[in-house]
């Protein structure tokens, strides 16, 4: 990722940075990528084929200078996803500053996703460090909009794994959203919701019990997704990988 460094976007006001970052995503376009990339689902819209790895070490450096200034971020953020291009959207989220982050921006970039990539990418690397964090899990969670409820589920399962300090309490109303809107049989909700029973599951020994009888439950229901989603979560957090890492007989 030398070519970024020499152009030293960090350097310059915020729209000329946004403009050599994408001149740089250009250079990097690889159509084969694009089309491996949608056959896991993956949008071919306004995607050039750069994958994540390369984008993390695209904002890496520009991290390094530019981490005190969240204003900066922020506002190079807001120009790479304004541009719609699909790896411009996931830099934007790498480099944006959550303390800087409103509620509707949250919504209204959940609402412009049109990949599960994108959106999980938001969720994962942005949205769970914010304020808010948990309060979207359950304002999204009966979303009509495919990719804003997978955006609820998303931020359940990382807030799951990557918050380290919250009281296992807090995760317990995501269980009750989770078995509430398992019927949904759109598929990346569907994927978003059994990550998220999963991702609570394991979070730690407390949480295991009462997300395990979750589980079980669904995967009794008469429901065709909630029963998939109840024996998929079950396989995971009833095998034994899961169990002696939480320390279960």
């Amino acid at each position: 990722m030398a070519a970024v460094q020499v152009l030293g976007v960090e350097k310059l006001a915020p729209p000329e940075a946004c403009a050599g970052l994408l001149v740089h995503l250009q250079s990097l376009a690889n159509p084969d990528n694009v089309a491996g990339m949608a056959r896991f689902g993956i949008s071919p819209n306004a995607t050039l084929g750069v994958s994540v790895t390369t984008l993390r070490a695209i904002a890496r450096p520009i991290m390094r200078a530019r981490k005190p200034d969240g204003s900066w971020r922020h506002s190079v953020a807001a120009e790479l996803w304004g541009s719609e291009i699909h790896e411009a959207r996931i830099l934007a989220v790498l480099l944006d500053d959550p303390a800087l982050v409103t509620r509707e921006q949250a919504l209204a970039w959940a609402s412009d996703s049109d990949s599960w990539d994108i959106t999980d990418q938001l969720c994962m690397n942005l949205l769970d460090r914010t304020d808010f964090a948990y309060e979207l899990t359950q304002e999204w969670s009966n979303a009509s909009g495919e990719f804003v409820k997978r955006a609820a589920f998303s931020l359940m399962a990382s807030l799951a794994s990557h918050d380290k300090t919250s009281a296992d309490e807090r995760f317990l109303p995501m269980l009750a959203a989770i078995e509430r809107e398992a019927g949904d049989p759109r598929n990346f909700v569907k994927k978003s919701v059994s990550w998220a029973l999963r991702g609570v599951g394991k979070r730690s020994k407390t949480l295991h019990g009462p997300a395990l009888d979750t589980a079980l439950r669904l995967a009794e229901s008469g429901d065709g997704a909630a029963r998939w989603i109840g024996r998929d979560a079950t396989r995971e957090l009833d095998g034994p990988a899961v169990r002696a890492r939480l320390g279960l007989s």
